[in-house]
């Protein structure tokens, strides 16, 4: 192995995700490894890792396995080494602004979430500092079992 190519365990302690997920990842053709070792170990650069990276940025706004799909065939078209024509690039950047539209409103939909939650974590907080009965001290360490 060379030093421009990593194997799955680099990768998922470099990407945070399991070896199952990268696995899948290929079962599905998001990430195919970029090589084989003699002994057929996956083999991964840099540029298949940050593939996995956009995936990874991509799942918790909630993005299907179809639409990650797509914007990984329109970052690649765009990153080609023989430059697309004026149309076809417009047409590909105006794919990628749906997404960046798409991301920036799901955002917006889990900071409401999160505030909402936080709001109902402060509520249960207060409940349990004022829960009448014979012990005046705050019940603090029911909170952190």
């Amino acid at each position: 192995m060379d030093d421009d190519h990593m194997q799955i365990g680099e990768v998922a302690a470099r990407t945070e995700l399991s070896l199952r997920t990268i696995r899948h990842y290929e079962e599905v053709g998001l990430v195919i490894p970029s090589a084989r070792s003699q002994g057929g170990f996956r083999l991964y650069t840099e540029t298949d890792v940050q593939r996995l990276m956009v995936i990874r940025r991509m799942k918790p706004l909630g993005f299907t396995l179809d639409e990650m799909r797509d914007l990984l065939d329109v970052t690649d078209r765009l990153d080609a080494s023989r430059p697309a024509g004026r149309t076809e690039r417009a047409e590909l950047l105006e794919r990628m602004e749906v997404y960046e539209q798409t991301a920036a409103r799901k955002i917006e939909e889990l900071r409401t979430q999160l505030s909402r939650a936080e709001d109902f974590a402060a509520t249960l907080r207060a409940r349990l500092q004022n829960v009448p009965g014979e012990d005046p001290t705050p019940r603090t360490d029911a909170v952190h079992r």
